[in-house]
């Protein structure tokens, strides 16, 4: 029997009075990969800080492993979280190793010391995103796409369950974008992760998730990518935005013939 391990039912959310989203219902499955697009101000954001307990519910559920947000969130192994930016100061005084632990402190508690396991698990972290034995480099003389596989490896190294990334490779080029997207998906398949990543590019994303959900402040579709991706639906969420995003889709269906 498969576990699901986010549910959604009727997920209402008002900030300020003004509703961001509404009627928002899904279900995901251990070790998939749900990948969610939509227009600027669609609130996928506040989506992702909804599943994460941090923006209060107006109506409706959200289950993590069959707990409220707020206490799965509390749970260690449960939740790793790669923001949209991550900026650090080149004289940042700290190692690429101390930046990957902080996804370690709530294994270790507060005020204590990290163990040999600790760094173990930080050393196994920063190997499996491609980047072992680099513990010991400043972290501020990072390339960007080296940055996110920090930032990965941090959200991991507490024996992640659940992983949730907001647009992971915003400001990386081409090539950085399509090796992220690549790893994700072995690590999804080898550490049977199941992971929620909102991205602009639907393109990069559809080629990797195992769902897409469009949303523009209510679900307007979900299901397999490809289907998505060629739905009526798109159109009525994207507005104005979908003669480039068709031409965009038109012309990576092209090159890959």
């Amino acid at each position: 029997m498969k576990e699901t391990v986010l549910r959604i039912d009727s997920l209402c959310v008002e900030r300020s009075g003004d509703v961001v989203l509404e009627d928002i219902s899904l279900n995901l499955d251990r070790g998939n990969f749900l990948g969610i697009i939509g227009p600027n101000g669609a609130g996928k954001t506040t989506l992702l800080k909804t599943i994460m307990g941090l923006v209060p519910i107006s109506s409706g559920r959200i289950e993590l492993f069959g707990q409220p947000p707020a206490e799965a969130r509390r749970s260690a192994h449960a939740l790793g979280y790669v923001p949209q930016r991550y900026v650090i100061s080149g004289n940042f005084p700290a190692t690429v190793a101390d930046v990957v632990m902080m996804g370690r402190l709530c294994c270790i508690g507060a005020l204590r010391f990290p163990r040999k396991r600790d760094w173990a698990e930080t050393e196994n972290s920063l190997a499996m995103v491609g980047m072992g034995g680099m513990g010991k480099r400043p972290v501020g003389e990072l390339s960007g796409g080296e940055m996110r596989r920090v930032m990965l490896a941090q959200a991991l190294c507490a024996s992640t369950r659940l992983l949730i990334l907001d647009e992971p490779t915003i400001g990386l080029d081409l090539p950085a974008e399509h090796a992220f997207y690549a790893l994700l998906k072995t690590l999804q398949d080898e550490l049977s992760l199941t992971v929620v990543a909102v991205s602009h590019d639907l393109v990069a994303l559809g080629g990797q998730a195992d769902h897409l959900a469009c949303i523009n402040r209510r679900m307007h579709v979900h299901g397999n990518p490809d289907e998505v991706v060629h739905s009526h639906a798109i159109q009525e969420a994207y507005s104005c935005e979908f003669d480039f995003l068709a031409g965009e889709i038109a012309h990576h269906e092209k090159g890959s013939r």
